[in-house]
């Protein structure tokens, strides 16, 4: 029997890893025979490093880098184990966890620190970036990180604009000459499993600025700004980024990203899918297990659980998620692939407790799902 366990991250309990070790070990207290293909997975968020690492025997690195505020931060990013791709998260760099709630506000904070992080995947020799963007707590549409990589974002004066979504409206030339000539050689995927446009009603200041520390009042002087960048982009480097699908995820970074030489927006699941080759793993085995700290409707758009499964229905292969807590409209999923679910809390306790029991949990979850097998069998 194969059994392909490839699970997502627990936020604050397990990494993907420690994860699919805990399922794995469940199984074979019951079939200790079993082939148990662990597989890290992650949708291009939080753990995605972590996973891809974990899955391709990488190594982590570390780079000193200019945070959301100016300040300096050690972010890590990832090189996979044959060297030839940089696995990176944008939150790293710019995330929302950087800035204090009280000095939370997207006018200011600069997505800088990502295109240091970019850079120094380059020094790397890469061939590929494998780029994450959610998290942020900017809004600047990624100009911070064009003008780490060398683009001239420049006021009336021919000086160079400050960091954060306010100083948009001083734009008055883009130059995109001076960018960093090894990125024409380096493919960069952008993982974004949002829709959002840059600007109006859905795009980038409206719907997700409130949670990076936006006030009513920021949220029409952010989105002005924004299409302010875009028509002078448009003039400029003659690229819309201001409508296509996307375009507004991270802040505006998925617009932002467009300026690059060989940017590809991508479902962040579906890369990390094609990078690890999942669907030639579940071609051949019996069953498969997934998971993920919390499923509800939402799952269904872009996340690790609904990806594994739609790989293994190709296949005809059943597939099983086990969760550490469910919503009450999480059963959406079941449309999607997902023929049963679990959730593991053995018995309540604190949030912290549970957090730590994470391990034990899965793996109590993972026996009695073999048990269930071997009872139907």
């Amino acid at each position: 029997m194969k059994i392909i366990i490839a699970p997502d991250s627990f936020k604050e309990s397990l990494t993907a890893l420690e994860v699919a070790e805990a399922i794995e070990a469940g199984l074979k207290a019951v079939l200790p025979h079993a082939e148990c293909v662990k597989i890290p997975m992650a949708d291009g968020g939080e753990g995605t490093v972590q996973s891809l690492i974990d899955a391709t025997d990488g190594t982590l690195h570390t780079a000193e880098v200019t945070a959301p505020l100016g300040n300096r931060v050690a972010a890590q990013y990832g090189i996979s184990g044959d060297g030839k791709t940089a696995i990176i998260e944008m939150a790293a760099a710019s995330g929302l966890h950087l800035v204090p709630p009280s000095e939370r506000n997207p006018l200011i904070t600069t997505s800088y620190g990502t295109g240091e992080l970019i850079l120094a995947a380059l020094n790397h020799g890469v061939e590929k970036i494998l780029l994450g963007i959610g998290g942020s707590a900017t809004n600047d549409g990624g100009a911070g990180m064009l003008q780490a990589l060398g683009a001239d974002l420049l006021d009336e004066h021919g000086a160079a604009i400050g960091y954060g979504g306010g100083s948009l409206a001083q734009l008055a030339r883009a130059d995109f000459s001076r960018l960093d000539a090894r990125l024409q050689q380096v493919a960069l995927e952008v993982a974004c499993d949002v829709n959002n446009p840059l600007c109006g009603e859905k795009g980038a200041a409206a719907v997700f600025a409130p949670q990076k520390g936006a006030t009513p009042a920021m949220v029409p002087t952010l989105d002005a700004n924004l299409a302010h960048f875009a028509q002078i982009i448009q003039r400029d480097a003659s690229k819309d980024i201001a409508s296509g699908a996307g375009t507004g995820a991270a802040g505006g970074m998925g617009g932002g990203v467009l300026l690059l030489p060989r940017a590809e927006l991508k479902s962040g699941v579906q890369i990390v899918i094609d990078y690890v080759q999942l669907a030639d793993q579940i071609r051949d085995a019996d069953w498969v297990i997934t998971g993920e700290g919390r499923m509800d409707a939402q799952s269904v758009h872009g996340k690790t659980p609904v990806g594994v499964a739609r790989v293994a229905k190709q296949f005809g292969k059943p597939v099983i998620a086990l969760v550490g807590c469910l919503r009450a409209d999480y059963a959406a999923v079941y449309d999607c692939g997902i023929d049963a679910v679990f959730p593991i809390v053995r018995q309540l306790d604190s949030l912290e407790a549970i957090l730590q029991q994470g391990g034990a949990n899965l793996q109590s979850a993972a026996e009695n799902v073999a048990r269930l097998y071997l009872a139907l069998k």
